[in-house]
């Protein structure tokens, strides 16, 4: 059984650094017993590439805009719109114009860990891509190739 979480803005952990933009984990899934639930905000343009994973993701745009694509579908939510991507779906998103602001949520409880790998990773001086594309993989999820 899980305990009940209050947690206050001062005592939120330190954001973590995921390919230049902030994660932070709000509630893991240790402590739900099988979601996960995130603060995520970045600048203009930042954001992950083409991917798909085996959990669900969901998230809700708090300020400014994303723009997003799932398989062949994409479009950009604005402060108020809710976003769901099914398990197994490539997606991929950016924050736009002035940097955006959007609580995410997953299932399945693999992504905060994922996300901690990551930020380790970043924080190595010049981080190859490589490198997170097996970090990715060792969590389930894969990476698509860059575009052209």
């Amino acid at each position: 059984m899980s305990e009940p979480i209050v947690l206050t803005p001062d005592q939120r952990p330190r954001a973590l650094n995921v390919a230049g933009f902030d994660i932070t984990v709000l509630a893991s899934d240790a402590q739900t017993n099988g979601y996960e639930v995130f603060l995520q905000a970045g600048a203009e343009g930042k954001g992950p590439g083409p991917h798909q994973h085996p959990w669900d993701e969901s998230f809700y745009v708090i300020s400014g805009e994303i723009t997003c694509a799932i398989d062949d579908i994409e479009t950009v939510a604005s402060a108020g719109t809710f976003v769901h991507i099914p398990g197994g779906s490539t997606h991929w998103y950016k924050f736009g114009a002035g940097g955006a602001e959007f609580l995410s949520m997953t299932s399945q409880g693999n992504a905060s860990r994922m996300y901690t790998d990551f930020d380790g990773a970043s924080s190595r001086e010049s981080p190859d891509r490589s490198h997170f594309v097996e970090l990715a993989a060792k969590h389930g999820q894969q990476v698509a190739a860059p575009k052209a």
